[in-house]
C-alpha cells in the first residue's frame, strides 16, 4: 500500500483523535493531510505540530489569530472558518475524507467530497439520516465509496464482504442499552446530564453518548443503514446486548447468521475503513471468550425509550422526516446537555417538531437546508418555552 493521505473532518473530537491514533501507529500506511477543529484551537495546535499536515483548519475564527501564529514557525498552513473545510476537501492530494464532524454540519462537506471523486469514511451518521438518498445516489453518479465507522454498519459492512445482497433476510443491530436499560420514566424524568453521560461501554463525544442513553443513536444508525445498504426498514431490528461484543449481525435467508465480534474499541472500525479493502496487523487488546461466558441479548424499550420508534416512524415516512428528526434532536440534546430541559422531554421535542414542520416528500438539497433551518428554530423555541429543569439523579 502506499500512504493514504487522508483529511480529518473533526480531529479534535473522539473520532479524529482516534484516528490519529491509527495513523499514528502506521505512518507507512497513511498520513494526515488536512485536520480541522470548530473551536478547540489548543488541541488542533498540538496535532498540527505532532502530525505536520499540509492544512489544519479552525471553523470559529475568533481562533485564528491564536492558531496562526502558534504553527507560524511550521510548514502547515492555517485556514478558518466552514467555507474553507467545504472546499479544501476538493484538494487533488486527499485520497479520503474522514468525515467525523458532529452533526448536520458534516452534509456540505461531504457532498464537496463525493463531487471531487474521494472516498468517504463516514463517521458523521448525520449526514446519511437528513439526505440519505441523496448522498448514496452521488456516491454512485461519482463512483465512491462509503465506508461507514460507525461499529455496527462496520460489522455490518464486513459481514456482507463477499455475499449477495439479494440474499440479506434482515440487519440486526446491537445496541448496548446505555447507562439508563432497564429504567422506568419516573427515574429518567429525574435523571442528570452527567448521569447520562457515564456510558457503559464505550467512550464517546458528549452528544452521542446522550443520544445512545436514549436510543437516539440506534434510531440514527437504522436509518444510515437503510441508505448504506439499501435495504427496507422492516428488514432491521435492533437487539439490546449489554456487552457490546458482538457489533452487529446480518441474518440470510437460509437462516444462518454472520455477526462481527470483538471488544469495544473505535479504533478497529476507524483502521478497517481507512485500510479498506486490506486488514492490517495492529497491537489492540484482543477478545478472550473465556472473559465473556455470557453474552445476553433483549428487546428495546421502545415505550419508555421512544426515540427509538420516532425513528422507525421518520424513515417509514420518508422524505425530509429524518431531517426534521435530526434537527430537533439536536437542538434537544443542546438543551438537556446545558440543563435546561428533563431527559424525556427529548422525545417530545422531537415528536412536536415531525407533527409541525412541514412535510417534503421528495426533498432537494436546498428543501433539507431549509427543513434543518426551520427545525431548529422551532425546536428552540420549545426549549426555551419550558421550565429550567432541577435534576435529582
Amino acid at each position: 500500500m502506499s500512504v493514504k493521505r487522508i483529511a480529518i473532518l473533526g480531529s479534535t473530537g473522539s473520532i479524529g483523535t482516534q484516528a490519529l491514533e491509527v495513523i499514528g501507529e502506521n505512518p507507512g500506511l497513511f498520513s494526515a493531510y488536512v485536520i480541522t477543529a470548530q473551536n478547540n484551537a489548543e488541541l488542533l495546535i498540538q496535532q498540527a505540530k505532532q502530525f505536520k499536515p499540509a492544512y489544519a483548519i479552525i471553523c470559529n475564527e475568533k481562533y485564528y489569530p491564536l492558531v496562526k501564529e502558534a504553527l507560524a514557525s511550521t510548514e502547515v498552513k492555517v485556514l478558518t472558518g466552514i467555507k474553507a473545510i467545504h472546499e479544501i476537501v476538493s484538494d487533488p492530494e486527499i485520497d479520503m475524507v474522514l468525515t467525523a464532524m458532529v452533526g448536520f454540519a458534516g452534509l456540505e462537506p461531504t457532498i464537496n467530497a463525493i463531487e471531487a471523486g474521494k472516498d468517504i469514511a463516514l463517521a458523521n451518521k448525520e449526514t446519511l439520516v437528513v439526505a440519505g438518498e441523496l448522498i448514496t445516489g452521488l456516491a454512485k453518479k461519482y463512483k465512491v465509496n462509503i465506508l461507514p465507522v460507525d461499529s455496527e454498519h462496520s460489522a455490518i459492512f464486513q459481514c456482507l464482504e463477499g455475499e449477495d445482497p439479494a440474499s440479506i433476510e434482515k440487519l440486526i443491530l446491537t445496541a448496548s442499552g446505555g447507562p439508563f436499560r432497564g429504567k422506568g420514566l419516573d427515574f429518567l424524568e429525574n435523571v442528570s446530564p452527567a448521569a447520562a453521560l457515564k456510558h457503559p461501554n464505550w467512550v464517546m463525544g458528549s452528544k452521542i453518548t446522550i443520544d445512545s442513553a436514549s436510543l437516539m443513536n440506534k434510531g440514527l444508525e437504522v436509518i444510515e443503514a437503510k441508505w448504506l445498504f439499501d435495504i427496507e426498514p422492516h428488514k432491521i431490528e435492533v437487539v439490546v446486548h449489554p456487552q457490546s461484543i458482538i457489533h452487529s449481525m446480518v441474518q440470510f435467508r437460509d437462516g444462518s447468521i454472520k455477526a462481527q465480534m470483538g471488544l469495544p474499541d473505535m479504533k478497529l472500525p476507524i483502521q478497517y475503513a481507512l485500510a479498506y479493502p486490506n486488514r492490517i496487523r495492529n497491537n489492540f487488546k484482543r477478545f478472550d471468550f473465556t472473559q465473556y461466558p455470557n453474552l445476553s441479548f433483549e428487546s428495546p424499550d421502545i415505550k419508555t425509550f421512544r426515540n427509538l420508534a420516532l425513528a422507525f416512524e421518520a424513515i417509514k415516512q420518508g422524505g425530509n422526516m429524518p431531517c426534521i428528526v435530526n434537527a430537533a434532536n439536536e437542538i434537544a440534546v443542546a438543551g438537556f446537555l446545558k440543563g435546561e430541559i428533563g431527559f424525556v422531554t427529548m422525545s417530545s421535542i422531537i415528536e412536536s417538531s415531525m407533527q409541525h414542520i412541514a412535510f417534503v416528500a421528495e426533498p432537494s438539497l436546498e428543501d433539507y437546508l431549509n427543513t434543518d433551518r426551520e427545525t431548529r428554530i422551532f425546536a428552540q423555541k420549545l426549549v426555551e418555552n419550558l421550565p429550567v429543569k432541577t435534576f435529582t439523579n
